[in-house]
């Protein structure tokens, strides 16, 4: 577990400092058809801009742009395609390339100097580790129906790219000083297509991010974080605002602090390389548990080549590689203060059994008097009931006529819902909610359908007292963020917390 809380990290880690390569460049495009280049401070102060505005627009949702963003970024990699194949003819030998041999010859040949190459070749991987965030935000089919395409646009506008270097020796913005060798007129709306694509790259880093944020929420290991829903159509686009701010904030201190995308291109590769190998060896893991021996022998040679990716980028983490690290630990610290918290919570609360409960619960519900209406009472599992629940049953004697347990479980599959409603004994029941990690539920409709019309929502608050400093940020986490009831959109007049002292 603790190898994913550090690859989930790194990928929010990461999801600073790709936009902040992708928008910086763009903008340095400008300074090619400029006479006096811009200085680095005022492109900065371009590049930040963009950055405030991509950031301020996400609560408002991608719904209404987002249909211009297939036809966009199809238009982009089209002309990357068609400028890869016309710069080939610059210099075709560049083609040679395609057979592997010339680059494993070159590393045997350079021996372990020859691995440190390997540090720029990772510049082409820019914005794949978005891939594992969107696939489960979209599921597989469209990602490798994407891939295959992409794949092949960016392999020609790679090989494009060396061969026009070969040609001119001249290392900065290649891309940029290729399209207006090739086509000067159309220089400036490719600039705009290069900045609107590089929004839409962006766009999608951001709502990876906050894809991960809401699995770490759903599955526990971090705090339930306000999340707002975008769009009445689509359930998956989903803003939250915590990430949002972060990923501003950081985005903006990696452009003033770097100035350049050659000083950003020199520190990325830390996060992104952790990320792929931490992924490759679970990968691998997984199939060997499955005894599934042929992927797992392709993912173990997976991990060997990111392995070697991750000692090629080393030497970048004294040189500024070290922000993607400082960056991810911050959500690493928080996993672990709430994950490891709440477990001690958990065992701190005075609880007790099913049967016990039952037996208490029966005698109660005859002798005494029971208020008309249905209560609900929100519970994480029927192994142990909560206290505030024995609280307001049999201490302050609070038993509606219909008293229902909800319990909402996610499971290890991304999608689907299922619902049991079942009687436990007269006056009790529960109502358990199976949802994937990736669904986004709503309680109100799912209680409708079984026409359950609740009078009030009982939900436990712990009023945590600690003297370990640790225990007493997760007190303060536990404090800022909002509650479980929140998170679901709960009819806010039907709340009622009780409140739990907790000693930990």
């Amino acid at each position: 577990s603790v190898l994913t809380y550090i690859g989930v990290s790194l990928l929010i880690g990461d999801g600073v400092i790709t936009p902040s390569i992708s928008i910086l460049s763009s903008v340095e495009g400008i300074n090619l058809i400029v006479e006096r280049p811009f200085s680095c401070f005022f492109l900065t102060i371009i590049a930040s801009i963009i950055t405030i505005i991509l950031f301020k627009i996400q609560k408002k949702g991608s719904d209404r742009v987002s249909k211009a963003f297939g036809p966009i970024m199809m238009i982009w990699f089209l002309v990357l395609g068609t400028s890869g194949i016309v710069a080939l003819f610059y210099n075709p030998i560049v083609l040679k390339a395609l057979n592997p041999y010339y680059g494993v010859s070159f590393l045997f040949k350079k021996g372990f100097s020859g691995i440190f190459i390997l540090s720029s070749v990772i510049l082409c991987t820019t914005g794949v580790e978005a891939i594992y965030a969107d696939m489960g935000h979209l599921g597989r089919r469209p990602i490798l129906k994407a891939l295959g395409f992409v794949f092949v646009v960016l392999v020609l506008q790679y090989m494009g790219q060396s061969a026009f270097l070969l040609m001119t020796m001249d290392s900065s913005n290649v891309l940029f000083k290729m399209i207006l060798h090739q086509a000067a007129p159309l220089y400036i709306p490719f600039l705009i297509l290069s900045l609107m694509s590089t929004v839409i790259a962006s766009q999608a880093m951001i709502s990876g991010v906050f894809s991960v944020v809401y699995q770490g929420i759903s599955t526990k290991i971090l705090p339930i974080f306000k999340v707002m829903y975008t769009s009445e159509k689509f359930k998956s686009q989903i803003y939250v605002g915590a990430a949002n701010k972060f990923l501003m904030f950081f985005v903006l201190i990696i452009i003033f602090i770097f100035q350049s995308s050659d000083e950003l291109c020199a520190v990325y590769g830390v996060g992104v390389t952790g990320t792929i190998t931490i992924t490759a060896f679970i990968m691998m893991t997984i199939f060997y548990i499955r005894h599934d021996y042929v992927k797992a022998s392709c993912s173990t040679i997976l991990l060997c080549i990111d392995i070697l990716f991750v000692i090629a980028n080393a030497y970048k983490i004294p040189k500024g590689g070290y922000w993607s690290l400082l960056i991810g630990s911050i959500p690493f610290i928080l996993i672990l203060i709430y994950s490891n918290g709440q477990k001690v919570l958990h065992r701190s609360l005075m609880k007790i059994t099913e049967d016990e409960f039952l037996e208490k619960f029966k005698s109660a519900y005859e002798s005494n008097v029971k208020i008309p209406g249905t209560a609900l009472f929100c519970i994480r599992t029927l192994k142990f009931i909560h206290p505030y629940i024995i609280r307001t049953m049999f201490v302050n004697d609070i038993i509606y006529t219909d008293n229902i347990l909800l319990i909402i479980n996610k499971t290890n599959e991304p999608y689907g819902i299922t619902v049991n409603f079942n009687t436990i004994t007269e006056g009790l029941k529960v109502f358990q909610i199976k949802a994937g990690y990736m669904e986004h539920v709503n309680i109100g409709e799912l209680l409708s359908s079984e026409n359950i019309n609740e009078k009030v929502i009982f939900y436990g608050i712990e009023d945590i007292y600690t003297r370990n400093k640790i225990w007493k940020l997760f007190s303060l986490i536990k404090r800022l963020t909002p509650t479980f009831v929140e998170f679901y959109n709960l009819p806010k007049n039907k709340l009622h917390g009780v409140t739990n002292k907790a000693e930990i």
